[in-house]
């Protein structure tokens, strides 16, 4: 090694997160020295992401210094839970062809099943043309009291469209919800999006504010003092939805959430009985009445 490559400084190590506004793709990057401490943060974010249940998740490895190609087992494992939910997730990565980690995935078959693309660019536009014709209903609304009411009116448009009756109203609940903090805590321009994912609904809304919401403990009841309603909001969000959460966009975060049918109860089995003789018939023996 030359004196003048000793000297380079260490890529710092990064774990970046960010969403499309409509909650649909989501792009990691994984950037620096592989080692176990960004294996840990990785898997970690990996997880999130997988949680998050994006149609299609996209991990940028073009930054990743992996010369042993080490980190393969985990994006093939990664590929596995996301194969594995319902609707399962598509995941992509992008890796230029002359890292060592491209020769490894292409060693182990792992392209036979995991799409490898060299730029970020190719995967998005890959993804898109292979991404199921998803139903979804896309609002922009502005920081105003009316904004409400019209997200609720497009997640009843959905669910009547959709023939997800059964939703409607605790999607409208959730729906106001998010507007409603939108409004308060950002004060900007969102996107409203409702989707259908699987059995059940896929709301978000996007605004100009990076700083995720925040779950706020309701105040005790005191005698003269006043109730304070703060952060009942995402407390309904967190009793009506089955997850829901908040992601990173280029321009400010995603907050979404998650509406599943309830499960029918499981029809009762019958009991083992043994049958009951009705009480005109006698117990009669091998000669007759006894």
């Amino acid at each position: 090694m030359s004196l003048s490559a000793a000297c380079l400084p260490l890529k710092e190590s990064a774990v970046h997160l960010e969403c499309d506004v409509d909650a649909s793709v989501v792009l990691l990057t994984v950037s620096g020295r592989w080692d176990r401490a960004l294996w840990q943060r990785t898997t970690e974010r990996l997880t999130k992401c997988l949680a998050e249940h994006p149609e299609a998740l996209i991990v940028d490895l073009t930054g990743l210094d992996d010369p042993a190609g080490a980190s393969a087992t985990t994006w093939m494992t990664a590929q596995r839970n996301a194969a594995a939910l319902a609707p399962s997730v598509q995941l992509a990565l992008c890796i230029p062809p002359d890292l060592p980690l491209a020769d490894r995935m292409q060693r182990l078959g792992a392209r036979r099943y995991l799409p490898i693309y060299a730029k970020v660019r190719q995967a998005r536009v890959a993804i898109a043309s292979r991404l199921p014709m998803t139903e979804r209903a896309v609002l922009t609304l502005g920081a105003g009291p009316e904004s409400p009411s019209l997200a609720r009116n497009l997640v009843s448009d959905a669910c009547l469209a959709w023939d997800r009756v059964e939703l409607l109203h605790p999607s409208r609940s959730v729906m106001s919800e998010l507007v409603n903090n939108a409004i308060e805590h950002a004060g900007t321009e969102m996107t409203v999006v409702v989707s259908l994912r699987g059995a059940g609904l896929h709301l978000s809304v996007a605004d100009g504010v990076a700083a995720p919401p925040r779950v706020i403990k309701l105040s005790r009841v005191r005698r003269d003092q006043p109730l304070d309603e703060r952060g009942r909001g995402l407390q309904v969000v967190s009793a009506l939805a089955v997850a829901w959460g908040s992601l990173p966009t280029r321009t400010g975060k995603v907050v979404w959430a998650t509406l599943q049918p309830p499960l029918a109860p499981a029809p009762k089995q019958p009991r083992n009985r043994a049958p009951r003789l009705p009480s005109t018939v006698r117990n009669e023996g091998p000669t007759g009445p006894r």
